[in-house]
């Protein structure tokens, strides 16, 4: 999956704000210069409007990444600044606030700018903007995105354009009808897919070269590796940078169970045993194929469960709906295919089940995949439980994971009630 899919189904998908136990690290060139950081809103240098729609967006507290983020985003002069989070932990919002902040109601033209690299990711950016500026009625929103078509010789009224990097150029440039001399606040979201899309860097480089030497750049990124340093660097020489580290999917405080079974209906009714000695709250439920998914699927909508399912074959709003759906509890078992294996955080999720083992081409072992499906189910600190429902011929590649990850995958049988209700307890 693409991204900046991943990145717009966790946009949609985290309506309130994952507690990360990450440690957040600063970065900046003048070791002595103070840095502040805020424990709630009302420290911030924000009109009572923009408090109004923090608190309407049912945010309490500051998080982690904005406790640190937001002073130097709003503090004079401005400061440049990167910061980089995983999805959920509120960065959207943070820059978001600072738009709003920066923006003069008074002046009636674009005064911030910020990229996103995908037309779906622009409009969710926007929401958020109209959610948080909803007591800011004199402050304008536009989208330089495809679809959204404006003459040449239009003047721009909207104190705020979020746009993409390739339709935001041909306004600059060949409309001339935004005006980049102007822009006081450029901020370029999601960093990482930017490098990762081709052409996307280039472009917000050229955007980034037009505007005026005293305007504030606020940088964003999921991840903060090599690629994205040295793109930064490119956009932003020496700015400060907020790291909330991000987390590493690990095995240790995940609990690894097989069962072996015959064919694909001993298969199913080992996981129907398993469904029904644990009162699981939510499960996700991995397969190898499409095929196999809404076979299983059908089968267990047959036998009376809640089942949403989740392919490549969907939109990325479908896949988010979907999602949405099984973290509100109307569904209580998801079956993926590997399409939701990395990038999806779902917190109520403390179980995964491989119905089958992910392989790759050759039929070994897909070892990535493995961590990524059963890491959904101890996101976050918590402890997990993972089930992989195997066929016998298929056992040698539980033995080549557990010799992988140094780990031990404990066997158990199918039909032991009693030893899948102590399991359970």
């Amino acid at each position: 999956v693409p991204l900046a899919e991943l990145s717009l189904m966790n946009k949609l998908i985290h309506t309130s704000l994952v507690e990360s136990q990450q440690h957040v690290e600063i970065l900046q060139r003048d070791p002595s210069s103070p840095l502040f950081s805020i424990k709630t809103f009302e420290e911030l240098p924000l009109k009572k409007e923009l408090l109004q729609g923090v608190y309407m967006m049912g945010f309490n507290r500051p998080s982690k990444i904005q406790e640190q983020a937001l002073p130097l985003m709003l503090a004079y002069p401005p400061q440049n600044l990167i910061a980089q989070s995983q999805s959920g932990t509120g960065k959207t919002a943070a820059f978001v606030l600072a738009m709003l902040s920066r923006a003069s109601a008074s002046e009636k033209y674009p005064q911030c700018l910020c990229l996103a690299p995908t037309y779906e990711l622009a409009l969710q950016i926007g929401q958020v903007v109209r959610a948080i500026g909803k007591f800011c009625t004199d402050i304008k929103v536009n989208y330089a995105v495809r679809g959204n078509r404006v003459l040449k010789g239009t003047v721009l009224e909207e104190q705020i354009i979020i746009g993409t990097p390739g339709t935001t150029l041909d306004w600059c440039f060949k409309q001339r009808i935004l005006d980049l001399t102007k822009i006081s606040l450029f901020v370029l979201d999601e960093a990482d897919i930017m490098i990762d899309t081709q052409g996307l860097s280039c472009q917000s480089i050229r955007i980034h070269r037009a505007l005026p030497k005293s305007c504030q750049v606020l940088l964003f990124s999921a991840t903060y590796k090599e690629p994205v340093r040295a793109f930064a660097e490119r956009i932003i020489p020496d700015p400060i940078v907020i790291k909330l580290r991000e987390e590493e999917l690990t095995l240790s405080n995940i609990r690894q169970y097989f069962m072996v079974c015959q064919s694909s209906d001993e298969q199913y009714k080992a996981l129907c045993n398993l469904y029904g000695s644990f009162t699981i709250g939510q499960v996700m439920i991995f397969c190898q194929t499409r095929r196999l998914a809404d076979w299983l699927s059908g089968k267990m909508s047959r036998d009376g469960h809640q089942v949403a399912i989740l392919t490549a074959e969907l939109t990325v709003v479908q896949r988010a709906s979907v999602i949405q759906r099984f973290r509100e509890g109307k569904e209580k078992v998801l079956i993926a295919t590997n399409v939701c294996a990395r990038g999806i955080d779902v917190q109520q999720v403390t179980t995964v089940v491989n119905f089958g083992l992910p392989v790759d081409q050759e039929g070994e072992p897909d070892f990535e995949t493995y961590l990524h499906r059963i890491g959904r189910a101890g996101r976050f600190g918590h402890r997990g439980i993972a089930f992989s429902v195997v066929q016998r011929e298929t056992v040698r590649l539980v033995h080549k994971i557990e010799e992988y990850f140094q780990t031990t995958i404990k066997q158990l049988d199918p039909y032991d009630m009693d030893e899948l209700e102590k399991l359970a307890a």
